[in-house]
């Protein structure tokens, strides 16, 4: 019931904001006109289409947010007008209460907020699907002030989440039971996947944890600042992290008036996305602009800023190792081997032809190397993709969901910031580097140096174990060899019957043929 009340609430909202007129009115067949003429009438549709989208997510709920955020950083695929009315949902979702906040904080520290905090902001500096932001300032164990900012998780949240995921549940049911292509796509498999980010990003101090590996992954890299987190002042509903100062990264032009590399810029997040997917296996998937800022100041100029971590992403040693092998097969343009990674990993029925599928993703891939961002046409390689993906049964890998999503964030960045960008030409280097880091001497170094401690507690004792063994008698296996020497005779005699019996079926053959052919002679 509960699902079917979801699902009318949605129907609702669909029919409230007219986004089916939205749809219904992209098309060009005249009947289809007069359709929407019919049931928009007697419905006041004044506001402009990338308003009512943008509010009927907000009225839906997080996960429909998501949707949109993600849809926001796609304006190779979204009209200019709702491309910009979907951005602010990045960071302008309408707040909630603050004095709900404040309680919020108050219960989770069982203390006066004037107690926890020498000062609190009690208007939000951003609000989102799952919390808002506000900004304050603390005393540290050294009792210095420092200034931060406070993540609070936005109240009711689990029962709506919840329900959107049953729903989602019940229709990916549908799909796998009636669609030709259920099966091969996993959709309960992804929805599972969703489940999982979606209830980890309302623990908020599993989100501190997120934030405090990325910025031990990230310190010797030189490019992304990772806010730090402040432990004491952490609780499920409460965040307390450094307060970061920057310029969201989709002002590109007050960024480039600062005098920061867009090019460079631009650069830099392929490499710091490549990083922390190949060699740490452990990526923020929620890069949206509204988490992504620029420093201006002058120790950390022209660096990334990385916010929000709650959704993050990891990958096992064969993930990583897969992916960089198609990534780099690909780059290089031998197709024939991302053909053959395909069938080995399973992805592909085992029967498929190396040729076919080699020539397929050629007709796919070749047209868009060498080209810029602004040169390619996602939309067109997305459906040729899926063309060819259902042609070869090519089978969806939920694991890789997040990675995919995250892949199409950067990409959209990529083209805001310089559409010039030649995203072959700069992961190229850095894939082929990592591969060489994998399979090279490195990485053997690395293993031994991992192992050492284990080695370390095991060499003392190899001497004596070593000794026990050589002075331990030869153990006697005169019974094993009389057993085994007595079932081999019995093997051989029956062997011998066999041959014997089948031998005298022949001849009795034989004999009765002559028999018979004398008689009749």
């Amino acid at each position: 019931m509960s699902r079917f009340a979801r699902g009318i609430t949605i129907v609702w909202v669909v029919l409230r904001y007219g986004l089916d007129e939205l749809v219904l009115s992209t098309f060009r067949q005249p009947w289809l006109r007069a359709v929407t003429r019919v049931i928009t009438f007697g419905r006041k549709l004044d506001a402009p289409r990338g308003q009512r989208l943008r509010e009927a997510l907000e009225s839906l709920g997080p996960i429909f947010v998501k949707f949109g955020q993600v849809l926001s950083t796609r304006r190779d695929l979204m009209p200019p007008d709702i491309a910009d009315e979907l951005a602010l949902l990045q960071d302008r979702v309408p707040p909630f209460d603050p004095d709900v906040a404040i309680a919020t904080i108050e219960r989770a520290f069982r203390r006066p907020i004037a107690e926890v905090f020498v000062s609190f902001d009690r208007q939000p500096v951003a609000s989102a699907s799952i919390a808002q932001v506000h900004f304050a300032v603390i005393r540290d164990r050294q009792g210095h002030a420092r200034e931060v900012a406070v993540k609070v998780l936005r109240p009711g949240m689990l029962p709506v989440i919840d329900k959107d995921l049953a729903l989602m549940r019940m229709m990916a049911g549908w799909v796998e039971s009636l669609s030709a292509d259920g099966k091969r796509l996993k959709p309960r498999e992804v929805v599972a996947e969703f489940d999982n980010y979606l209830h980890d990003e309302l623990d908020l101090v599993r989100e501190a944890a997120n934030a405090a590996q990325l910025r031990r992954n990230m310190q010797g890299l030189d490019l992304v600042l990772i806010p730090e987190v402040f432990w004491d002042f952490c609780h499920a509903e409460v965040l307390v992290m450094e307060r970061m100062k920057g310029v969201p990264i989709n002002q590109v032009e007050r960024l480039r008036s600062a005098g920061v590399d867009i090019p460079k810029l631009a650069r830099d997040g392929v490499t710091i996305f490549f990083t922390q997917v190949f060699r740490d296996g452990f990526f923020h998937a929620d890069m949206h602009p509204g988490n992504i800022q620029v420093s201006l100041a002058p120790e950390t100029f022209g660096r990334y800023i990385s916010l929000d971590f709650g959704i993050v992403g990891t990958l096992t040693e064969f993930d990583k190792e897969y992916l960089a092998q198609n990534f780099t097969a690909f780059f290089r343009r031998d197709y024939k081997r991302v053909a053959e990674l395909h069938i080995e990993s399973g992805w592909v029925p085992a029967h498929t032809r190396v040729n076919e599928l080699e020539a397929a993703i050629r007709t796919v891939c070749e047209p868009y190397f060498d080209r810029p961002l602004k040169e390619i046409s996602l939309g067109m390689v997305l459906l040729r993709l899926f063309q060819t993906s259902r042609r070869f049964q090519v089978e969806i890998q939920p694991q890789l969901v997040l990675l995919q999503k995250t892949l199409l964030n950067i990409e959209g960045l990529g083209r805001q910031l310089d559409p010039d960008l030649d995203l072959w030409s700069t992961a190229k280097p850095f894939l082929e580097k990592w591969m060489l880091d994998q399979l090279g001497p490195q990485r053997l170094w690395r293993e031994l140096r991992a192992e050492a401690p284990h080695y370390a507690k095991i060499l003392p004792d190899l001497p004596r174990l070593l000794h026990d063994f050589l002075r331990q008698r030869p153990h006697d296996n005169r019974g094993d060899l009389q057993e085994l020497l007595a079932t081999q005779k019995r093997t051989n005699r029956l062997l011998q019957s066999i041959i014997y019996g089948g031998l005298g079926f022949v001849l009795g053959l034989l004999v009765m043929q002559l028999f018979v052919r004398v008689r009749i002679f």
